[in-house]
């Protein structure tokens, strides 16, 4: 995947002489506007130059997504130069790049491409819908700060996730390459019509030569010349062999064709779509906002910590979320920032917003002036450009290192991934999130313990069961319980202190339990701390606690154990519990330090 380089001494000495008065008033709400008010001309060339660099390589690319979305090449541009004027305004970030992306496109094509029956233009209707209503998520996770769902979204999920969206629209594009289309519900069964019609020989050998050439140059240039655009070269060389030989009239080469002349017009979608397709978009959505929040907020802070500025997450929310809501009222569909063309902007030498304004009024002059140009442009060639941003930012080796870190973790990728190409992108993000959280409440109900031993030469005490040769204080059991003491898990605590006092080598006269790990403990777990302790003292065991919260302490006064656990049953530490201990018992026991 691509990162942005961190901050280097020469980069924060730009960022300081590129720095500008803090904004105040209403101007915090617009803080691009704030930079464009305070504009330099030195600023100016970098920016135009920038703008030109990036507008190269967001045509292919929008109009690839678009594709890949299930909506028409043109709605790419549209979704393109939208975007980039709202953020000029309110994005907070002075280099990010908005528009579509390639992680998003499987999610948009899968929800609105079964709603749409074939018709394109319910198709871009439905896209728009679901645009204003991922705007919208944003507007409500900025203004309201809900940013920790992101957090739904855990390492092992995104890589299974993002691996199996790389694979799905890999998978939708390679018919492109083919030269032929293949209608099918779902990934697999996409695959075996590929397969048949290959084998059919319904296969356009100059798509599939075009396409090829293009993943190689791209690929290429990628690995060789990695500073060449390689998007821009690959897909100019493929628009003008098409034109040259006119492929599309003498091999049946599919072209973009005809793109309406012209700039995108204020539209309101709603039209055609139903309250039942508002139920189906609305979930869809919901995983589109947090998507895009978490790429943004990703990208966001990596640019603050190369530029040494500080950047607002919630401003950076509403700027996305607006940018969603104009290019949804402008015939375009939903839209993130760009972890590929952002790098873009900021080799190129990207100032401030300037760049993405440039870059937004050359797409539209050439949507006004020169429409033609694309009109030639092989369907294969934007393949191809989808399919190399599929394999930048999948990681496949990221997936496959959980499995030596950690099996679970591992596993839930595994379920996002497959969750995602078998049963379609929101079931399968949707599945793989709740297992995650099963995970999470299976770890708070079964976490870890130990019986804790002195080991020679070390300070402190130290789990047992790594210790073995560690030594025991006679009479005295140290049990550590490393979670939250709540219903769920309260039976096994109790089951787990008494096996350890049952399994120790002397008769226990008390029980220490190392309680630093423990945050909270709920009316369950004090009504079994009682019972435990009237068991124990019908044993001649006096149960107490070391390193125990002072807020979990009140709490258990509170649930009236006060007679039970006076202040004489906590101890600040376990050293301090044990020297208290072998004080009052006088154990016939000597540490390692005292030999």
């Amino acid at each position: 995947m691509n990162h942005t380089p961190d901050p280097t001494p020469a980069a924060r000495a730009t960022v300081a002489a590129d720095a500008v008065p803090l904004a105040s008033g209403w101007l915090r709400w617009l803080p691009g506007l704030h930079v464009l008010l305070h504009y330099r001309r030195d600023w100016l060339p970098k920016d135009l130059v920038a703008g030109l660099a990036l507008s190269a390589m967001l045509v292919p690319v929008g109009m690839g997504y678009a594709e890949a979305a299930g909506v028409p090449a043109i709605h790419g541009l549209y979704a393109t130069i939208i975007p980039l004027l709202v953020y000029a305004l309110l994005g907070p970030s002075r280099v990010m790049v908005l528009g579509p992306d390639s992680t998003l496109a499987a999610v948009i094509a899968s929800l609105i491409l079964p709603l749409a029956g074939g018709s394109v233009e319910r198709a871009v209707a439905l896209a728009a819908v679901l645009a204003l209503l991922s705007g919208g998520f944003l507007l409500l996770i900025g203004f309201a700060r809900l940013g920790v769902m992101a957090d739904l979204f855990s390492k092992p999920i995104r890589l299974g996730f993002f691996n199996a969206i790389a694979l799905t629209v890999i998978i939708s594009q390679i018919p492109k390459l083919l030269g032929f289309s293949a209608t099918a519900n779902g990934s697999v069964e996409r695959v075996i019509v590929m397969a048949q019609g290959f084998m059919d020989g319904r296969g356009n050998p100059a798509a599939l030569i075009v396409g090829l050439a293009c993943l190689a140059i791209i690929l290429g240039l990628r690995r060789w010349r990695p500073n060449w655009p390689g998007v821009l070269v690959a897909v100019v060389l493929a628009t003008m062999v098409s034109a040259w030989f006119d492929l599309a009239e003498t091999q049946g080469l599919d072209v973009i064709g005809e793109v309406p002349p012209g700039l995108p017009v204020l539209t309101l979608p709603f039209a055609d779509v139903t309250l039942a397709d508002l139920r189906v978009l609305a979930p869809g959505a919901a995983i589109i906002a947090l998507l895009a929040f978490a790429n943004t907020s990703v990208l966001s802070r990596a640019l603050a910590a190369r530029s040494g500025q500080r950047v607002n997450p919630d401003q950076e929310m509403l700027a996305l979320g607006g940018a969603n809501l104009a290019t949804a009222l402008m015939q375009g569909f939903p839209i993130s920032s760009s972890n590929s063309r952002t790098p873009v902007a900021v080799a190129a030498g990207a100032r401030t917003q300037l760049a993405s304004i440039v870059s937004a009024l050359v797409i539209a002059l050439l949507l006004v002036l020169a429409p033609t140009l694309v009109k030639d442009m092989p369907q294969a060639a934007l393949g191809a450009v989808v399919i190399t941003a599929c394999i930048s930012f999948a990681d496949w080796p990221g997936m496959f290192a959980l499995l030596k870190q950690r099996r679970i973790e591992f596993m839930l990728a595994v379920a996002s991934f497959l969750g995602v190409v078998f049963f379609g992108v929101i079931e399968g993000i949707a599945g793989a999130i709740a297992l995650s959280l099963l995970v999470m409440v299976w770890n708070a109900w079964h976490p870890y313990y130990t019986v804790l031993v002195r080991v020679h030469g070390r300070k402190g005490y130290h789990d047992a069961t790594r210790h073995p040769e560690g030594s025991r204080v006679p009479g005295l059991v140290l049990f550590r319980w490393d979670a939250q003491l709540f219903f769920a898990n309260a039976d096994l605590f109790r089951e787990a202190l008494l096996l350890a006092i049952d399994e120790a080598p002397t008769p226990i006269q008390v029980v220490i339990v190392a309680a630093d790990a423990v945050n909270d403990i709920d009316v369950t777990a004090a009504d079994m701390l009682a019972e435990l302790d009237h068991e124990l003292e019908a044993r001649g065991i006096d149960l107490q606690f070391a390193g125990l919260k002072g807020h979990v302490r009140d709490l258990i006064m509170r649930y009236g154990l006060s007679p039970r656990f006076d202040r004489d049953h906590f101890h600040p530490t376990v050293g301090n519990a044990v020297n208290v201990y072998r004080q009052q018992y006088e154990v016939d026991w000597k540490d390692w330090d005292e030999r």
